[in-house]
């Protein structure tokens, strides 16, 4: 079974592979970026592509930082709390169970 999955994963592997270089052998005009005050970036579209996807990719680690430190904190004093002794445990109100 194990064997099947690790061929499944590869076949998935290659197939968004072959996607993604389609992709780039089909979009290899140039594409004109038009910036602020007359600046202009004439690139291959792939380029661009890529470009736009890299930096959505730092946009969203960058918006998930807070979250993500404010998380870790949590976690961080949690475990830290729960490692310190609060004193000694109080026995159970009956200690044979009824």
């Amino acid at each position: 079974m194990k064997h099947i999955l690790w061929l499944l994963r590869w076949i998935l592997k290659i197939a968004i592979f072959f996607t993604l270089f389609a992709f780039a052998l089909n979009n290899q005009q140039v594409a004109t970026v038009h910036f602020f005050f007359g600046n202009y970036w004439l690139a291959p579209m792939v380029l661009v592509v890529l470009g736009t996807f890299a930096i959505g990719v730092v946009v969203g680690v960058l918006g998930m930082a807070p979250w993500w430190w404010r998380h870790h904190q949590a976690k961080h004093e949690a475990t830290s709390s729960q490692a310190e002794p609060n004193g000694p445990a109080t026995p159970p109100l009956y200690a044979d169970g009824i």
